[in-house]
């Protein structure tokens, strides 16, 4: 054979080799399959809100009782605090990575954010990015938030409105407060804003830094002539949002300037994470993502 025939051929077979595929595992062996969930949530540093989060915990580990659990917070700004306190909670990064050194083979990570805004699209990119490691994870799938879809959309409105405090009357307001975004996945505040306005027009859904505030509430409040309301987090936990933001006495919060326009405030304390009906949608978010296995 000629050398240049030679060349060529040894060429071929290290693109061959190249290009074919890798047993999983280090040093190109088989190794034994482990799957496990990883949840992502945004965090909180109050810590009576944690009882939301262990709550989805719970749910979870009854819903995949063989499945090992972790966790990961994805603000910075909350696990540094925590960090201060002397609580350490991974970031995403190095949750995975983590994982990844125990030797789990597939992944299902679980957002527990609300809306698919830019914390769940940066939490989904670096996700799947472990999946194209070297000796690393098989798979790594995402589920999605809990409006993920014009279905969710409907079901958790009819949720809502299902776990509302029960001695409210029809006469009284829901107002909803959500985080609310930049991200064009703000719509669907506004989209889950309408399906509970088709259900009850006295349920109403703002954010703190989305598109309808509570100077728009208020005024709907007004119009209506409704004189009392409850005020509830539509947020995952009854955070620093919640205890602030909507129910404290700081004179631009939700519950001062519903006050001020006459409107007695009842605040509810309760995220979205505390109510099992509610997780359930992640978990079916969950079992999706778990179908790409």
């Amino acid at each position: 054979m000629k050398k240049a025939s030679i060349l060529a051929a040894c060429c071929c077979a290290l693109v061959l080799a190249l290009c074919s595929p890798v047993p999983a595992g280090h040093g190109g062996h088989e190794r034994p399959e482990k799957r496990g969930i990883l949840l992502a949530a945004f965090g909180t540093t109050v810590p009576e809100a944690r009882a939301a989060l262990e709550n989805v915990e719970e749910e979870v580990r009854k819903a995949f009782p063989d499945l090992p659990v972790r966790w990961a917070y994805t603000s910075h700004m909350v696990r540094r605090k925590l960090a201060d306190r002397g609580v350490e909670v991974d970031s995403l990064e190095t949750a995975l990575a983590r994982m990844m050194d125990e030797g789990f083979t597939h992944v299902v990570v679980q957002s527990l954010h609300t809306i698919g805004g830019w914390e769940f699209h940066d939490l989904a990119r670096n996700a799947r990015a472990f999946s194209g490691m070297a000796g690393g994870f098989d798979r790594v799938a995402v589920g999605g938030p809990l409006l993920n879809g014009r279905e969710d959309i409907r079901r958790v409105a009819e949720l809502l409105l299902d776990l509302q405090p029960a001695d409210r009357r029809p006469d009284e307001a829901l107002v909803l407060m959500g985080h609310g975004t930049d991200h064009p996945a703000d719509a669907l505040y506004t989209a889950l804003a309408v399906e509970l306005r088709k259900r009850d027009p006295n349920v109403l859904l703002g954010t703190v830094e989305g598109t309808t505030g509570i100077g728009e509430i208020r005024d709907r409040l007004r119009e209506r002539g409704v004189t009392r309301a409850y005020l509830v987090p539509f947020m995952a936990v009854a955070g620093d949002h919640a205890r602030n933001d909507l129910a404290g006495e700081e004179e631009d919060s939700w519950k001062s300037v519903l006050s001020r326009a006459g409107v007695a405030c009842v605040p509810v304390l309760q995220g979205t994470a505390e109510l099992d009906p509610v997780v359930r949608v992640w978990i079916d978010h969950l079992r999706s993502a778990m179908a790409a296995w």
